[in-house]
């Protein structure tokens, strides 16, 4: 029997449980899932540890995506991210990957939305990182809004270098190997603070919502006025999973993507690395909101 888990502090409100044992069920695969909790500073030996025990994959929750960096060869991806949330043990060192820039990809694609034209993305720490790699490489314009707005600026110069670094002829783990980077033009990438999203977000083609606005409280990150009916907006908070932004942005005609989609398919990506095979997505989504349903 294979064991994969999660670490993180806290973790017992986690959904992965049931998404990841919904797959094995569907697959007839011979494995669990298990939730481990470390002290918040103990990261990158729980990855040790598990790596001892002969667990066979782990992700990595808050606080941990950081830490565990020492503890594993990240991809090239993860590590111009700087947070890691999926640990492969079939290889030695263990290999380190960021699944939750698959999660925005594929929770736009399943829209059928198209990344293209100009993003918006608010918030820069760990969902605003991933969604920002996420985007950079397919968009004409990225803007990173933050309340700090030098996480913002600082975020924005990451991403500059990374494309910069991947057009020089580097693919990473989720790249195109074959793209022409003379024949790709250079996305434009800014930053400032929250104030800023007036004059981004009414021309966006992307918007996504990063941070913890809407979570606690029915608010918005993003004033109704911004919205229109010709953008798709991700909200990347799913408890609760209809949000005030997403409400509103309907009400513009605009895409609305819950965050469970991004959820749902950072796991699907572990999963597929794990185990080399197709994930049961159906299986997993529906294990996924009926553990939302049964949390409300």
């Amino acid at each position: 029997m294979d064991v994969y888990g999660l670490i993180g502090n806290p973790v017992g409100h986690s959904l992965s449980p049931p998404m990841h044992e919904a797959a094995y069920d569907a697959l007839d695969v011979d494995a669990r899932y298990v939730a481990l909790e470390p002290d918040a500073d103990e990261g990158a030996a729980a990855v040790e540890a598990a790596a001892t025990l002969g667990m066979s994959g782990l992700n990595v929750t808050v606080p941990f995506k950081r830490d565990v960096l020492a503890a594993v060869e990240p991809s090239d991806l993860a590590a111009a991210v700087g947070a890691v949330n999926t640990v492969d043990f079939a290889y030695d060192p263990p290999r380190g990957y960021n699944t939750d820039v698959s999660g925005v990809r594929r929770a736009f694609g399943h829209h059928g939305v198209e990344r293209e034209g100009a993003a918006v993305v608010v918030g820069a720490g760990g969902a605003g990182r991933a969604a920002a790699f996420a985007l950079a490489e397919d968009v004409d314009a990225l803007h990173v809004a933050n309340r700090t707005a030098a996480r913002a600026e600082e975020l924005a110069g990451e991403v500059r270098e990374a494309l910069g670094a991947t057009r020089a002829g580097g693919a990473d783990d989720a790249g195109d190997a074959d793209a022409d980077p003379a024949a790709t033009p250079p996305t434009r990438v800014t930053a400032g603070g929250l104030d800023t999203l007036a004059g981004t977000v009414p021309s966006a083609d992307l918007l996504v919502n990063a941070t913890t606005v809407g979570m606690e409280s029915d608010e918005t990150p993003v004033p109704a006025e911004h919205l229109h009916g010709d953008m798709a907006v991700l909200d990347a908070v799913y408890a609760p999973l209809d949000t005030r932004l997403l409400r509103e942005a309907r009400a513009a005609g605009a895409t609305a993507v819950d965050g469970a989609w991004m959820l749902l398919y950072q796991g699907v990506e572990a999963f597929e690395r794990w185990t080399d095979r197709d994930a049961p997505v159906g299986a997993m989504n529906g294990a996924l909101r009926d553990a939302l349903d049964r949390s409300e």
